[in-house]
C-alpha cells in the first residue's frame, strides 16, 4: 500500500467521554497538536445509570473500527465490563475530579470532607441534584451533612464565574463554601499516558 492510500485508510483515535471537562480538554489538544478526535457525552448522564451506558455504549459501537480511549472515572458500576467489550480501556481515576487534582490532592480534600462541585453541575442544579436529592431542604441538609464539612467549587483558566450560583447552592446545603483553582498539569499527564497508550495498541 502506497502512502498516499495509508494516509486516505487512516482515522484518528478517538476519545469518548463526559463533557464536564470538554473546554479543557479541548485546548489540552490544541496545545500539544494531539492528532485525536473527540465526542463528548453530557455530564448529568452520571445521575441516570441506564442512559449512561447506553449513550456510552451507542458512541463505543460507533466507533468500534477506531482506536479509542474514554474519559470518564468510575461513574457506572459495569464501566470496565462495557469497555472490555469494546475491547478499550478508559483514563486512570475513580473521578473527574481525581483525574483532574491528581489523587494526592483530592483524597486530601475528599478526607477532609470535600464534595466537590464544578461548573457545569453548578448551572444545573435544579436538573441534576434536586433530580438525585429531592426537594425536601431538611432531608438534602441531613444527607450532605452526614459526610461532607464543605463545598469545594473547582475553577481552572476555562471556567465561566459561577459565584453567585455556588453560594446559593452552599447556603441550601448549609456547608460552607470552598473555592479551589487547579491547572490542568495532572489532567495532561493523564491524556497524554492514554493517548500513548493508544499509540503502544497501535504498534504491537
Amino acid at each position: 500500500m502506497n502512502m498516499a492510500a495509508l494516509k486516505n485508510n487512516y482515522r484518528e483515535p478517538v476519545l469518548i467521554g463526559c463533557g464536564i471537562l470538554k473546554r479543557e480538554i479541548d485546548w489540552l489538544i490544541k496545545k500539544n497538536n494531539w492528532l485525536i478526535t473527540t465526542t463528548f457525552l453530557d455530564p448529568s448522564l452520571h445521575i441516570d445509570l441506564d442512559a449512561l451506558k447506553q449513550n456510552l455504549c451507542a458512541e463505543l459501537e460507533k466507533h468500534s473500527g477506531s482506536d479509542k480511549f474514554v474519559f470518564y472515572g468510575e461513574c457506572h458500576p459495569l464501566m470496565d465490563d462495557m469497555l472490555s467489550n469494546s475491547k478499550t480501556f478508559r483514563t486512570e481515576g475513580q473521578s473527574c475530579a481525581e483525574i483532574l487534582l491528581g489523587n494526592t490532592l483530592y483524597t486530601e480534600e475528599l478526607s477532609r470532607g470535600a464534595f466537590f462541585l464544578f461548573e457545569d453541575w453548578v448551572l444545573r442544579w435544579q436538573s441534576i441534584f434536586k433530580k438525585v436529592f429531592g426537594d425536601n431542604q431538611e432531608i438534602v441538609r441531613q444527607i450532605f451533612h452526614e459526610d461532607r464539612k464543605y463545598i469545594l467549587a473547582i475553577k481552572t483558566s476555562y471556567s465561566g464565574n459561577y459565584l453567585n450560583e455556588a453560594e446559593s447552592i452552599a447556603k441550601y446545603v448549609d456547608l460552607p463554601l470552598r473555592w479551589l483553582c487547579v491547572e490542568l498539569d495532572n489532567l495532561e499527564s493523564v491524556l497524554l499516558s492514554s493517548i500513548n497508550q493508544i499509540g503502544t495498541k497501535s504498534n504491537e
